[in-house]
């Protein structure tokens, strides 16, 4: 039994639908980013005066700009950006040794902050060059780089909001009197009844008790096309309906709605950390570490070499800048982001990261049958005729005989014929045979419809013919009604578990991908064998009880195997708890499958690939990211250190901050880009 820390038994209380209902993460966010952004402009404009009083600059333009006390101004103006503009990074600073986890912030800190009492020092007294014009232009590229950062981040991460907002305020509720009274959505109860007009947003899960219409929903399902509801139906709170109108009960409401227990859990699956994030964050608590003994070692060694105090400090200041693992702690929680919200848009929710992420290694995706790969219920698969009979006709007259009977074989045949819109003669002198099957007179004959009991009832025998045809029906597992009349077998019509159109598609794409495709089921071994022929299934374990699928997932691990099982989260919970992958298929409105590690609200195999193709580019993004974010060091703290000096080339610490949050930006960049990949 593997194991892992599943992110699935969280309790959708009201704090946490408090969280989701769009004032959470997206007031949080926009407030930080309005908050960087008016520090940037007050920032930016004091720069200006500090940069035409700071004596380099006048130097090196070659202009003078001094009057009484300028120096103390220029103090001022420095110690207001330090304080003002600098204040999110020194808090970052505390918070961090708090936490005792040194990171981004404690170096941006350190790096305004020895830069700030240096040149105060100066100005009071102290030999040397006060560092003013670095330090206001270092603050200001960094406010701009965060507020770029933070942009990218409510960017990223509105799935919650998107959805929350799927919701309309309000519902038209039915009164016992038949009038319609307007209230809010909190203010509905179980069993309420709610018009729906033409075009409006469903407010609640409910049951159509009446009206028909189609009804969109590919916001919250990711399903294309309309699907049809009349009575009896179940609707999604959030959907759009259509051109006709529908009067529905509450069933779920609040917490308990679809929609509540989607965003609950992205919101899961967005915060849940993996693998990969507790990698990233030791990474850069370690790079924190370099980053402050490069730096120091910076300034050591330009001290010994015999450079003055303030070429040495401006160095060190550069190295920490630029060793600032901000993109590194960015690398892993947009990459998550934005596959949630992709993975939640397309009727995929994720459980378990940690699972999910390693989808991308699945050699082999085990399917349970019924509902999963077949529909679970009884269809017509094959009619055959032996006498004068057209199909449809044998057809059309056992199903009229059918109509009246609630047996799952009646229902299916009934379910054909109204397929293919087949008028029913009227039935006449209709006779049950327990055991056998049924007798009635349509248009003047005498059918009997049933299993091989009718035989002798109907005084006919079975022909070579007929023999044969059963013969390899029953080989394939397949249920069989003989139909006779006129002293013969005039036909049999063959049910069985109908396949799925989307299966067969599924696994032709599985296959591609060299994945292999199994299948288990509590089936005899000649329906299994039959449904495993019909799909191209490279194997299959039939006779299976749901306690015992479990067994299957552990036979095919110890051969090596890396499994996704695929099932309806209900009898396979133990296999999809023992895989490494658990997928539950067809939840529809039931979302909370406790043992499944991806849910799918759709009833579609297909989907599966999709799970295995967003955790490979979940995979290759997360490379690409840290690599990035770390990988540039290599290059940027040598050159931070000054080693190409003796070349004329040296970076100046706000060239240092711009290279710095250039790389946190191409992180967010190519995280977002997720969004344009061609294979999803």
């Amino acid at each position: 039994m593997k194991h892992r820390n599943r992110q699935t038994k969280h309790n959708m209380n009201a704090e946490h639908t408090k969280h989701t209902d769009g004032g959470g993460h997206a007031s949080h966010h926009a407030h930080m980013v309005a908050d960087f952004r008016k520090r940037f402009w007050v920032s930016l404009i004091l720069t200006i005066p500090v940069l035409l009083l700071s004596p380099l600059i006048q130097s090196f333009f070659g202009y003078s700009i001094d009057f009484a006390g300028s120096m103390f101004f220029l103090f001022g103006l420095s110690s207001f950006v330090y304080f003002y503009g600098g204040w999110p990074f020194l808090e970052g600073l505390f918070q961090e040794l708090k936490k005792k986890q040194p990171g981004m912030m404690t170096l941006i800190a350190l790096a305004i902050s020895v830069a700030y009492f240096y040149s105060s020092a100066v100005v009071f007294g102290v030999e040397g060059k006060v560092f003013f014009w670095e330090l206001v232009t270092l603050i200001d590229i960094m406010l701009l780089g965060h507020w770029i950062e933070m942009k990218s981040i409510m960017g990223a991460s509105q799935a919650l909001e998107e959805l929350a907002k799927l919701m309309p305020s309000e519902a038209h509720r039915l009164k016992e009197s038949g009038d319609i009274e307007e209230v809010k959505i909190e203010d509905l109860q179980s069993q309420d009844k709610v018009l729906i007009k033409p075009g409006e947003k469903i407010p609640v899960d409910g049951i159509v008790l009446e009206g028909e219409s189609d009804v969109d929903e590919s916001a919250i399902t990711g399903e294309s096309k309309p699907v049809s509801k009349k009575k009896d139906d179940k609707v999604i709170g959030g959907a759009v309906n259509g051109e006709g109108s529908l009067t529905v009960q509450v069933t779920k409401t609040g917490k308990d709605s679809y929609l509540s227990q989607v965003i609950e859990l992205v919101r899961i699956a967005s915060e849940s950390k993996s693998r990969a994030q507790g990698l990233a964050d030791k990474a850069a608590f370690w790079l924190t570490i370099i980053a402050i003994t490069a730096g120091a070692a910076t300034l050591i060694t330009w001290l010994v070499l015999g450079k003055e105090f303030v070429f040495a400090l401006e160095r060190m200041v550069t190295v920490m800048v630029i060793t600032c693992p901000h993109a590194l702690g960015l690398a892993i929680p947009l990459v998550i982001s934005v596959i949630t919200s992709i993975s939640a848009k397309n009727g995929l929710l994720i459980r378990n990261r940690t699972s999910f992420e390693g989808a991308r290694n699945i050699d082999v995706v085990v399917f349970d049958k019924t509902g999963t790969l077949t529909k679970g219920e009884f269809g017509v698969s094959d009619i055959v005729t032996f006498g004068g009979w057209k199909e449809d006709e044998l057809l059309r007259d056992v199903a009229a005989i059918e109509t009246n009977s609630e047996h799952t074989i009646a229902k299916g045949i009934v379910k054909k014929a109204k397929e293919k819109k087949l008028d029913l003669p009227k039935v006449e002198n209709f006779s049950s045979l327990p055991g056998k099957g049924a007798k009635a007179r349509i248009q003047g004959k005498q059918i009997f419809v049933g299993n091989k009991g009718i035989f002798e009832i109907a005084e006919v025998s079975s022909t070579d013919d007929a023999q044969k045809q059963a013969n390899e029906f029953a080989s394939q597992g397949k249920t069989l009604v003989f139909v006779a009349s006129e002293n013969k077998i005039q036909g049999i019509i063959a049910l069985s578990d109908i396949i799925r159109d989307e299966s067969k598609e599924a696994i032709k794409r599985l296959k591609k991908q060299d994945i292999s495709v199994s299948m288990i089921t509590g089936d005899n071994q000649a329906t299994a064998k039959f449904v495993a022929d019909q799909l191209g299934l490279d194997s299959f374990f039939a006779e299976v009880l749901p306690d015992k699928k479990s067994e299957k997932i552990k036979k095919l691990q110890s051969e090596g195997r890396k499994v996704a099982m695929v099932g309806d989260g209900v009898n396979d919970a133990p296999a999809l708890a023992q895989a490494e992958v658990g997928i539950a298929i067809g939840a529809g409105t039931d979302v909370a499958v406790e043992t499944a590690d991806v849910v799918l609200i759709e009833n579609d195999p297909r989907n599966v690939l999709d799970i295995i193709r967003l955790s490979a580019i979940n995979h290759r993004k997360t490379v690409q990211n840290l690599a990035w974010a770390t990988g540039y060091n290599v290059f940027a703290i040598p050159l931070a250190a000054g080693v190409l000096y003796s070349y004329g080339i040296i970076l100046a610490p706000a060239m240092g901050a711009i290279l710095m949050s250039l790389s946190t930006v191409i992180v967010a960049i190519n995280s977002r880009l997720i969004k344009f990949q061609k294979e999803y």
